[in-house]
């Protein structure tokens, strides 16, 4: 019988929770690294409340120090990205000389700082799911699932269909999981910050859910306008979106329960936002190609306002 990989979950939260423990009950080893939720998780196990079945576990690996993990196959990448400063510490002892990273964070440009860390060894996913760590330990998965999964290269250019994703994929769909292989994964990035931008950003601002957002009329023009600039900017990155992909975004948040984004969750529980991989990432590719992004610019600002109001009132 094949040995099946070994993965190590870097943030055992919204993501790495719902995934790591799919992996961890079709048989997987999975080894989780964990800091404030890790005597909760030791004592009690790890919940997850899901529409694919739910999962409580309690023969787990679960560290609080990396030093102690052995390397892993693949390591999953599911912090944060207001957290990977501290990815050069974290990322070599766990990927040894032949392991793998995979990348589940929302934004632009993650994968290339990994890559800069470790090499071409770099895969990313973006999650399309309505999922929420609601307690230490306990992982809600509402809705969708779907992970969107594609291969890195230093270039930027489109990798294909690689051996190294058919096998991850692989592993994942064992899991339950449901894929989408994606032979551009920069693409696919673009496309999702088409609903993170607005969706995210606006349901901070507006403290909304997201169903309120999309009946709003004028704020569903808002998100369309949003959606546009973010099409025009791929557009100037050789990165090129159906005009038709807008009316998908929207009819997939109708159909969405209703539901708290991660950025507005953050801002409730004074977390720092992931405003430069979200937002300020794209802003500068924008800028170098000279496209203007005023309505995207706006609420990037706000956010920031918000953030940084919220660093300076919360206390150290």
């Amino acid at each position: 019988m094949m040995t099946k990989r070994s993965y190590a979950i870097l943030g055992t939260g919204a993501i790495g929770g719902l995934y790591g423990a799919r992996l961890h009950a079709a048989g997987f080893p999975v080894r989780f690294l964990l800091h404030r939720d890790y005597q909760q998780v030791r004592d009690r196990g790890l919940r997850v409340d899901s529409i694919w079945g739910d999962l409580h576990l309690h023969d787990l690996e679960i560290y609080n120090d990396v030093a102690d993990m052995p390397p892993a196959d693949v390591t999953i990448v599911a912090l944060k990205t207001t957290q990977n400063s501290a990815l050069p510490k974290l990322l070599p002892p766990l990927v040894g000389d032949r392991g793998l990273v995979l990348v589940l964070q929302n934004g632009l440009g993650v994968e290339a700082d990994i890559a800069r860390m470790i090499g071409d060894r770099v895969l990313g996913g973006l999650c399309f799911t309505c999922s929420n760590k609601i307690a230490p330990g306990h992982i809600h998965h509402l809705d969708e699932g779907k992970i969107a999964l594609g291969d890195f290269r230093l270039d930027g250019q489109p990798s294909g269909l690689t051996d190294r994703l058919e096998a991850i994929a692989g592993d994942l769909e064992q899991a339950g999981i449901p894929i989408e292989r994606q032979a551009d994964l920069i693409l696919a990035r673009w496309k999702k910050l088409m609903w993170n931008i607005p969706f995210n950003g606006l349901s901070a601002i507006l403290d909304a859910k997201t169903d309120a957002l999309v009946a709003d009329p004028a704020i569903r023009t808002l998100a369309v306008e949003l959606m546009q600039e973010i099409r025009a900017v791929a557009a100037a990155d050789q990165r090129f979106i159906p005009a038709d992909f807008i009316n998908t975004m929207l009819t997939t948040t109708d159909a969405m329960r209703p539901y708290l984004t991660s950025m507005k969750l953050d801002l409730d529980h004074n977390r720092p936002l992931e405003l430069d991989a979200i937002f300020g990432h794209p802003l500068r590719v924008a800028q170098a190609y000279g496209v203007a992004m005023p309505q995207t610019l706006t609420l990037y600002r706000q956010l920031k306002f918000l953030n940084d109001r919220r660093s300076r009132e919360t206390p150290v």
